[in-house]
């Protein structure tokens, strides 16, 4: 009996012991989102309220076109906006932030995979930015294959510990700028380099080369599996609501320090990504009279653009002139300077045939050394929905970016026509009146024919009557 009377005094006592820890956990829980939440809130308002106090829809001196990985941004710089700039106007070590200046004199082309808070280091009032998105599991899908193709490029070599003498040796002789010195390539492909040169060890150390799966995005023998991919920490922190984070200046290679910690929150706590959308639809946002933005050139029908800085539609001409203007401005730009929208869409085609010629073969050098996997159209509808739906998840703020471009390009879209249409109706109109001013009010000309057809009548008739007088006389 005194036992029981001493468990049921002690029962408390234990249960107050094992609830602390919970509530201690449940409260710490609470004040750090509220923490966080301060944080986003304060970086939030404070992008907000230095962000279009007045119309930029203008181009100015300094093109930046901030590069979302994966999004046909290299086509886009090659073949559309170089074609508009001279060579010597383009601003020295574009992707290599360490060195490259860009208060130079004559630099008015930047791209780069830095984010929005790149503008920290650019004359800001003297700044145009232009940026592309892609549907978001199109980049996830193009992300993990690209990863992949840059880092089967190094299987060539027998291990790991030869590849970095290798690579030691390349960076002492080579003084350009790599892909692995590119973000987010630099953390991305030496992480996906290292697990191929595991997996293909297991497969020697196995000495068998059965591949159990058929699917390329499932070959757990050979590379890591797209379900493995998107779930690592390293893929959460980089990949996922990139073009959001990006755009925002929230990356790990932002420039700003509260960045970071911003950044960080977000990752803790999704519901705050909500602040990080709203400040890049700020960034984003016209003049409420219209709506700009145009669709990637080579690929409209998956890839959008946000013009935060650039021109609305009244003024989508007068920019082509400018451009034209900035990139005659040298003499190596001489091409340039005739150079219509007919003429530099044949550009284009010809560049982007050329460009993608070379990125197949390139494309398929690489995806030999890791056979039988191949990353094609028919082995992506090989995915299940429910990974595809757990990257829509995974990247819900960028889903939310997309929706809000394609609305942006869809008014924009409607606009043109509209301003097409009336443009047509009063070239019409105009056509019209002339028309009926050509038999209603006579031309100089024919007003002369008639008063000189008229003054002819009236000699030949007053000849006539004189000879007649003359012959009656005469009788």
């Amino acid at each position: 009996m005194r036992c029981l009377n001493l468990e049921l005094k002690l029962a408390p006592i234990l249960l107050l012991l094992i609830c602390a820890p919970i509530t201690t956990k449940a409260s710490a829980t609470v004040d750090g989102y509220k923490k966080c939440e301060r944080t986003v809130k304060k970086w939030a308002f404070s992008s907000r309220d230095s962000e279009i106090k007045d119309d930029k829809h203008v181009l100015r001196d300094l093109l930046f076109f901030l590069h979302v990985p994966r999004t046909g941004g290299r086509t886009y710089f090659h073949c559309f906006l170089k074609k508009l700039y001279a060579n010597a106007q383009e601003c020295p070590r574009s992707y290599d932030k360490l060195r490259f200046n860009p208060r130079k004199s004559n630099c008015r082309l930047l791209s780069t995979h830095d984010d929005y808070s790149m503008m920290v280091k650019l004359p800001k009032e003297q700044t145009s930015v232009v940026t592309m998105l892609r549907n978001p599991i199109d980049r996830v899908f193009s992300t993990y294959e690209f990863s992949v193709e840059v880092a089967a490029r190094f299987l060539i070599h027998r291990d790991l510990t030869s590849l970095s003498k290798m690579a030691k040796r390349a960076r002492m002789k080579a003084g350009g700028v790599s892909t692995l010195d590119i973000w987010p390539w630099k953390y991305l492909v030496p992480w996906m380099r290292e697990d191929l040169f595991a997996r293909r060890d297991a497969r020697i150390s196995k000495s068998h080369s059965y591949i159990r799966s058929n699917r390329s995005y499932d070959m757990e023998e050979i590379l890591m599996p797209l379900r493995d991919y998107i779930n690592d920490p390293i893929a959460r922190d980089i990949i996922h609501n990139g073009a959001t984070f990006q755009i925002a200046g929230l990356t790990n290679n932002s420039y700003l320090a509260e960045s970071h910690e911003v950044r960080h929150c977000v990752l803790k706590y999704q519901s705050l990504g909500q602040y990080v959308l709203d400040v890049v639809k700020v960034i984003a946002q016209l003049t409420k009279s219209s709506s700009s933005s145009d669709s990637a050139i080579n690929n409209g029908s998956e890839h959008r653009s946000l013009l935060p800085n650039s021109t609305s539609d009244a003024n989508h001409q007068d920019t082509y002139r400018k451009l034209a203007k900035v990139s005659s401005a040298s003499k190596d730009a001489a091409a340039n300077i005739n150079m219509d929208a007919g003429k530099l869409m044949e550009a284009y085609e010809s560049c982007i045939s050329s460009l993608r010629n070379s990125q197949s073969e390139r494309r398929v050098k690489s995806l030999k050394r890791i056979s039988p996997a191949n990353f094609t159209k028919e082995a992506r509808r090989k995915v299940p929905e429910l990974l595809l739906q757990e990257i829509k998840l995974l990247n819900s703020l960028d889903m939310q970016l997309y929706s809000y471009a394609q609305d942006i390009f869809a008014k924009q879209r409607a606009l043109m026509v509209q301003n097409m249409v009336r443009a047509e109706s009063l070239q019409s109109a105009h056509d019209e009146h002339a028309n009926n001013n050509s038999f209603s009010l006579p031309s100089w000309k024919v007003v002369f024919l008639v008063i000189a057809s008229l003054l002819v009548l009236f000699f030949v008739f007053h000849f006539v009557n004189a000879r007649r007088r003359t012959s009656k006389v005469k009788l």
